[in-house]
């Protein structure tokens, strides 16, 4: 248990901070954007766990093997590619439970899944589900199913034209010719992603006890970061994690990247003389596993590309208010360069005589190097 105040202290460790509070609910507003997995409340509390002590390294997740099985067929290849997914099982879900997962899910496909362009996550009721489920794509007119809050079935382009989810989302499928969709074994439909559920498997109720929960998308690290937030955040809860296959392979990739850092670079960085053992403490309570500077990633994090964002992590749970200033021994006006005033003055002049400035292949993509410019 922890006070308000002092929750507004740890969430200074998270970039976070207490936008409201109203008796025992808080809205908490985050600073950074680049760590989803803290949009979950079950994952705040695991990181604040780590801050405090209480948690070390990254915490364990093993799914169960089981005989649910997923076929991922080849006509999702154009039109949304990659899907992850679990089941869980071993407790039942109550109202506000409920409210939390609707919320995440959102949090995710709306704001790191670009509006469920990239992400998109469905949840359904595990045990009115006959598997193997096969994820496919199909003609919009093919295939008819109730959508959720609907009465009617309606074909594929009838939802995306009549279904209030289907006119928010139609854009993205606007180019594509077939459609993507989950049906199990005995061809009832779960889902037609990234627009909707069915009315039946697809709608969760207060004392569910089986889920199975699915992310599809159009970028395969992002897609699996998904799942494994939520399969961490009903692990959290008291759920049991259960595999879903294709083949032989787990559609839940927990494997764990490891990244090494320099000592030298701590101390350049962060002007700290840290023991190895302080280094070791502070990412350890990161929810990082350390040995001997290599530092392994929770499969949790997508967001760690280079030492220097490890090294942050340090500083982070260091405390930078804990980090002595020094005192200021320059004193300097800023100016720009000669070469700079004079590129920029060459600049202006080529513009001016009908020139055109190019764009470099820096922070660029395929579509505007190669596409558009008719090259391989």
């Amino acid at each position: 248990k922890v006070s308000q105040e002092e929750l507004k202290d740890l969430l200074e460790f998270a970039k976070a901070e207490v936008e409201k509070s109203e008796g025992d609910e808080i809205a908490i507003k985050y600073n950074d954007t680049n760590l989803p997995y803290l949009w979950s409340i079950e994952c705040l509390a695991m990181f604040l766990r780590g801050v405090l002590g209480k948690q070390k390294g990254i915490p364990s997740l093993k799914p169960e093997k089981s005989k649910y099985e997923l076929i991922v067929d080849k006509s999702v290849s154009e039109v949304r590619p990659f899907i992850s997914a679990f089941v869980a099982e071993g407790k039942k879900i109550d109202e506000y439970l409920l409210k939390q997962l609707i919320q995440l899910q959102e949090k995710i496909a709306d704001n790191y899944g670009r509006r469920r362009q990239k992400i998109a996550i469905g949840v359904y009721r595990a045990d009115k589900i006959n598997f193997p489920i096969t994820y496919k794509a199909v003609k919009p007119e093919s295939v008819k199913f109730v959508p959720l809050e609907f009465s009617k079935a309606l074909n594929l382009k009838e939802i995306l034209e009549q279904h209030p989810k289907g006119k928010d989302y139609a854009w993205i499928l606007k180019d594509a010719k077939t459609y993507p969709l989950l049906v199990d074994s005995s061809n009832k439909v779960l889902s037609f992603p990234p627009v909707i559920n069915s009315n039946d498997i697809g709608k969760l109720e207060v004392g569910d006890d089986e889920m199975f929960f699915e992310s599809t998308g159009t970028d395969e690290r992002a897609v699996n970061l998904a799942a494994v937030i939520f399969a961490y955040a009903m692990a959290e809860r008291g759920f049991k994690i259960y595999s879903v296959n294709f083949g032989k392979k787990s559609l839940l990739d927990l494997n764990t990247e490891t990244i090494t850092i320099k000592k030298e670079e701590v101390k350049n960085l962060l002007g700290l003389e840290l023991k190895d053992s302080q280094v070791k403490e502070l990412l350890e309570r990161a929810l990082y596993t350390f040995k001997d500077f290599k530092v392994e990633i929770p499969p949790f994090r997508n967001d760690i590309m280079h030492p220097v964002d490890v090294i942050e992590d340090v500083a982070i749970l260091y405390g930078y208010k804990n980090i002595e200033p020094l005192e200021l021994k320059t004193q300097t006006i800023g100016e720009t360069f000669e070469l700079t005033r004079f590129i920029d003055k060459i600049r202006e002049l080529f513009v001016g005589l009908k020139f055109q400035e190019v764009w470099s292949a820096v922070l660029n993509n395929k579509q505007n190097l190669y596409t558009n410019m008719n090259t391989k």
